[in-house]
């Protein structure tokens, strides 16, 4: 009995060599003659730094204007996931210096039929990785061999010029988003057509913006005066500040067809006329305006 167990064993190992035989690791990397990193989009309201995985998609960094300026990356895959799994994020040295251990990153969700996305940490910690010449690389169990595993990585080949230019557009985008400028109440001086000083500078703000966004579907204007002064000059008081306030619009390069405004006088205060505090509230412009 003891001499049949040998065979057994060996037959056995055998069997396991060659089913891991048939496992593989399918690996997608640029190499050095084809890692290309290219800034697409420079504008001071978006700047975005893509990578050409081939074969398997494409890699994104981007940011958009905002307080923050946070930072996105986007692993746009041509086949996406047809199952919910997670894939390890490691950090992976460079060939010269071989020896060296892979870090951990994160890890990422693979969603169904959705790109994998993280956010403003891991972002960070990629680009300063790639930065240091290493490979951030994504594996998973592949959703369509359950055989094989896949491994995503990005070349730090060609990377640096690129991310200098990232970060330099990134520094001159605005501070602040759409979401910010695309409701503003601004109030004027009494018995003028002068808006107060943080009601200027809110309205500068929104010039800024409205230059660098192509995206503008519309502008409305709305302006209201408080109680004093008479019915008749009132409003059209409040028709000649908004006319001022799309004249400045128009002569940023916005069309004018997209510009509606409406002087409505002593109409819809939302506060008492007693006092001067609240006169001051209903002495005001509201702007609202929507993208495409």
């Amino acid at each position: 009995m003891k001499l049949s167990l040998l065979p057994l064993s060996l037959g056995l190992l055998t069997s396991v060599a060659s089913i891991n035989a048939h496992a593989a690791m399918r690996e997608y990397t640029a190499n050095a003659d084809m890692s290309n990193w290219q800034m697409v989009k420079t504008s001071r309201l978006e700047c975005q730094l893509n990578h050409e995985v081939p074969y398997y998609g494409e890699a994104i960094f981007s940011t958009t204007a905002s307080k923050n300026k946070d930072v996105n990356f986007n692993l746009d895959m041509v086949v996406r996931p047809d199952n919910y799994s997670i894939a390890g994020l490691k950090a992976v040295p460079p060939s010269w210096r071989a020896g060296m251990p892979a870090r951990d990153l994160a890890n990422m969700k693979l969603l169904r039929k959705f790109d994998g996305e993280l956010g403003n940490k891991t972002a960070w910690e990629m680009l300063t990785e790639l930065e240091k010449g290493y490979q951030p690389t994504f594996y998973y169990q592949d959703w369509q061999n359950s055989a094989d595993k896949i491994a995503v990585g990005l070349s730090s080949v060609n990377f640096k010029q690129a991310y200098w230019a990232f970060l330099q557009c990134r520094d001159a985008m605005l501070p602040y988003s759409f979401e910010d400028i695309s409701f503003t109440v601004m109030n004027y001086e009494p018995n003028t057509s002068k808006l107060t000083k943080s009601s200027q500078k809110r309205l500068d703000k929104i010039g800024e913006y409205l230059k660098y966004d192509t995206n503008i579907e519309s502008i409305s204007i709305s302006s209201y005066t408080d109680s004093y002064g008479g019915r008749w000059n009132n409003l059209e008081l409040s028709k000649k500040r908004a006319k001022a306030i799309k004249d400045y619009i128009v002569s940023l390069g916005v069309d004018e067809s997209k510009v509606d405004t409406d002087g409505y006088g002593e109409k819809r205060h939302v506060a008492s006329n007693d006092n001067i505090l609240d006169r001051n509230k209903n002495r005001r412009l509201v702007i609202q305006i929507a993208k495409m």
